[in-house]
């Protein structure tokens, strides 16, 4: 007896033909969940007013090019191209700009986020 194996479902896309998210003035995203993780690009420009937030999710954040502080509870983390950040769940954090150059933040987070699915 043959047994019929099941198709995988599997998710893909093109990132450079993902469609970019205005998150805010400033702020701008893009976004792509599997089961447990999302990945997530925020560009921030020098100009973009910083929102202090925590939320339920840990972040693990790198920089891809720019330069940041990153504020996580009372620390502060001077973060550019090539740094790395975890940010715990239920913690306060924001991120500002240091210069005037835009960051590029390559964040992933889990459990995945289903507000940012893709």
């Amino acid at each position: 007896m043959e047994e019929e194996m099941e198709k995988l479902q599997l998710k893909s896309n093109n990132w450079d033909l993902m469609e970019e998210v205005l998150v805010r003035e400033g702020v701008t995203r893009k976004a792509f969940s599997g089961e447990g993780a999302t990945l997530a690009l925020h560009v921030l420009q020098p100009d973009h007013e910083p929102k202090p937030h925590s939320h339920s999710y840990e972040q693990i954040v790198y920089i891809l090019g720019g330069k940041v502080n990153f504020h996580v509870g009372e620390e502060v983390v001077v973060l550019e191209k090539g740094g790395l950040l975890v940010v715990p769940p239920d913690v306060e954090h924001y991120a500002e700009v240091v210069g005037d150059e835009p960051v590029y933040n390559l964040d992933i987070f889990t459990p995945k986020r289903a507000e940012y699915d893709a």
